[in-house]
């Protein structure tokens, strides 16, 4: 088998609740698909931003496997 690991950090929408960027998590896991690995796990952490504008962080890791 074949292992390959992503990082991708959603960020929540300035205004309202939700994660703003769905659709890149989304063409991250399609992409994978097209080469031929399947999603295998996914764990995430949470990071506060206290910066102008900045709303909550995750940070999804993705391991992608290959038979």
């Amino acid at each position: 088998m074949e292992y390959k690991v992503l990082q991708v950090v959603l960020k929540e929408k300035f205004i309202g609740t939700g994660s703003g960027n769905l659709t890149e998590l989304e063409n991250v896991i399609n992409q994978q698909a097209k080469k031929g690995y399947r999603l295998h796990t996914i764990s995430t952490v949470s990071a506060g931003s206290k910066g102008f504008m900045g709303g909550d962080r995750i940070q999804a890791t993705l391991v992608f496997e290959k038979m």
